[in-house]
C-alpha cells in the first residue's frame, strides 16, 4: 500500500519529500487551552528543499490556508484574527473567514480561500503538541485530508466528533475548491 502521510521532517531526513504535488499540514496547538491554528500548504514544482533555522525552506511557490479553532472560553472573540497576539495570529479578517459554531460553542474559522507564496516558504519544525506532515497525492488524498482533519480536530480540539464530521467535509472542500492542482502551478 502507497503511503498516504508522514511526518514531514521524517520524510525530508528519508529523502521521501515529494517534489511535486504535495500537502503539507501543521498544527500549532495551545495544549492549555486547545486554541489551535493549523496552515494546510499545497505545493508543486519544489526547486530546492533545504534545512532553515528551525525548519524546512522549500523554493517553490505554494498556497497557505488557515484554520483557527477557537474554545468557547476564548477571551478576545471580537478582535479580527490579524490582530490577535502574535502566536494566535491568522492574517485573515473575520469577513475572510468561514465560521462553523459546535454544539459545544467552540468556533472553527476555515480560510475562504488561501494565501499565495510566489517564490519560497518555510515550514516551522513542530514543538509540544504541534505537528507537520506531509500529504502525498493519491486519487483519495482529500478523502484522507478530511479524515485526518476529523480525527484531529475531535482529538485535539475537543470538538465533538459530529460537528469534527462537518467541519472535515468542509474543509477537504475547500482544499479540493481552490488548491487543487490546477494550471496555476508548476508541472500540472
Amino acid at each position: 500500500m502507497a503511503i498516504k502521510a508522514m511526518d514531514l521532517f521524517e520524510a525530508f531526513s528519508q529523502d521521501k519529500l515529494p517534489k511535486d504535488k504535495a500537502y503539507i499540514v501543521s498544527s500549532f496547538i495551545d495544549g492549555k487551552t486547545g486554541y489551535s491554528i493549523y496552515e494546510v500548504i499545497s505545493y508543486s514544482g519544489v526547486k530546492a528543499i533545504y534545512p532553515d533555522g528551525g525548519g524546512l525552506t522549500f523554493q517553490s511557490s505554494g498556497k497557505k490556508l488557515y484554520l483557527l479553532i477557537e474554545p468557547a472560553s476564548y477571551p478576545q472573540k471580537g478582535t479580527e484574527p490579524y490582530l490577535r497576539d502574535k502566536i494566535q495570529q491568522i492574517p485573515l479578517r473575520f469577513s475572510e473567514i468561514d465560521t462553523i459554531i459546535t454544539k459545544n460553542q467552540i468556533k472553527i474559522m476555515i480560510g475562504k480561500k488561501p494565501n499565495e507564496s510566489l517564490s519560497a516558504f518555510t515550514v516551522a519544525k513542530p514543538v509540544g503538541f504541534n505537528i507537520a506532515f506531509v500529504f502525498y497525492d493519491a486519487p483519495d488524498i482529500y478523502a484522507t485530508l478530511a479524515m485526518f482533519f476529523e480525527k484531529s480536530l475531535n482529538n485535539d480540539a475537543g470538538v465533538p466528533q459530529a460537528d469534527a464530521k462537518k467541519a472535515a467535509k468542509q474543509i477537504a472542500a475547500t482544499l479540493q475548491r481552490t488548491m487543487a492542482f490546477k494550471a496555476d502551478f508548476g508541472n500540472s
